[in-house]
């Protein structure tokens, strides 16, 4: 039979969901990682019935998913090419852009070159300046800026500029136009984020994060898959947070979401409206909500809730459509510290047409997906290997 042109990918990335150290993670901090299979074990098990019946058991052991005598989706597991652990990296590797020294990070605070800078810039003098977490420089800060004003700036091992202010205090959109300005002084730093986190709350036992956080990117040093696509007139619809990681770049249309369950929806809303091209959706709640704040029964509970919903995508796709869920890096909420951590990140491809039980192996690089998307629309990148010849076996047009 021969294959019908691809008209439709939806790629989804489940942010933060690993599946074991890398080689290197010991010189990040992370040896012995594994986000997948520690949140299973934590969580005495996954009711995960369509993944696994995908192939997600073929992967990796995983409590409660056991691997499928005949997986119905092509399986295996991404190995990250591009030195650094945190979502910038991930997705632009994904995309095809591979970042060869990592973005630079701040653990001790910035120095007082930059916050100086920051506080001309925006008019107004900060506090912090130190590596936390979220919640805990809420705890220890929050009061003190409701009653200086003064906007809250932290970071992590990450290279990333978070300013945290209170929705009453300073407006979500005056702190959106602060990082705006603060994300164009750090450019010739080569900072990979400017995040703004807005909270709410009356005192430090009751401040928390609100879903309004907007992510502000370095924008990409080099021709991406998303580039490419509007450069032959294809669509490319972002949902999540994946317009704000490629600072807009490569995108035809945008579509927010706050939560897994309202990026779930909005990727269905805009594979409805898609005609030919890519959804590439970001579903942040794995690591936001659950990665960083320790929380492995919130992960494993969000895993199960993608689980659920799943069957309904499937539906949506027609022969001519592919599939593509795989992960940015991981966030093991059962070890030590708060941050990300250097993993292999699954990868799963299926299409209504696909003859499944295929093994992958271990792709070298999460460049490979973005060398497979653009071999399957007639296009090429610079890095990674396509394997779509393994998903169209019979036809593919290389």
């Amino acid at each position: 039979m021969k294959r019908q042109a691809c008209q439709r990918t939806v790629l989804i990335t489940l942010d933060g969901v690993g599946v074991g150290a890398l080689a290197d993670a010991a010189s990040y901090g992370d040896a012995g990682a594994n986000t997948l299979r520690h949140v299973a074990k934590y969580c005495g098990g996954l009711d995960l019935p369509n993944l696994a019946d995908l192939g997600l058991g073929n992967i990796a052991p995983l409590a409660g998913v056991a691997p499928a005598g005949q997986p119905a989706a092509a399986y295996g597991r991404m190995l990250e090419a591009s030195a650094g652990k945190d979502s910038t990296t991930g997705h632009w590797e994904i995309a095809g852009l591979i970042q060869p020294q990592p973005f630079p990070a701040y653990p001790q605070g910035f120095p007082a070159e930059i916050i100086d800078a920051v506080s001309r810039a925006i008019g107004v003098e900060s506090i912090g300046n130190v590596a936390a977490s979220g919640t805990e420089i809420l705890r220890e800060l929050g009061e003190e800026h409701c009653r200086s004003g003064r906007p809250i700036v932290y970071t992590s091992v990450d290279s990333v500029f978070q300013i945290a202010a209170h929705e009453e205090v300073v407006s979500v959109e005056r702190l959106y136009e602060i990082c705006r300005t603060v994300r164009r002084l750090l450019d010739p730093y080569r900072i990979s984020r400017v995040i703004a986190r807005p909270f709410v709350g009356d005192s430090a036992d009751t401040f928390k994060r609100t879903s309004r956080r907007r992510d502000f990117s370095l924008p990409p040093n080099g021709l991406t898959l998303l580039d490419k696509f509007l450069a032959a007139e294809l669509e490319v619809y972002g949902v999540g947070k994946i317009s704000d990681l490629f600072a807009g770049r490569g995108i035809s249309r945008s579509f927010k979401s706050r939560s897994n369950a309202e990026g779930m929806e909005q990727t269905l809303t805009a594979l409805s409206s898609l005609k030919r091209g890519l959804v590439f959706t970001n579903l942040v709640d794995f690591d936001m909500l659950h990665g960083h704040r320790l929380d492995p029964a919130g992960f494993g509970q969000a895993l199960e809730a993608f689980d659920r919903w799943l069957p309904r995508l499937l539906a949506e796709l027609r022969p001519t459509d592919l599939l593509i869920m795989t992960a940015d890096h991981g966030c093991d909420p059962t070890t030590p510290g708060t941050d990300h951590s250097r993993e292999s990140v699954p990868l799963l491809c299926w299409h209504p047409l696909l003859a499944g039980g295929l093994s992958l192996g271990a792709r070298q690089s999460f460049a490979d997906v973005a060398a497979t998307i653009a071999d399957l629309y007639g296009l090429s990148m610079e890095h990674g290997q396509s394997f779509a010849e393994s998903l169209y076996p019979q036809n593919h047009p290389g």
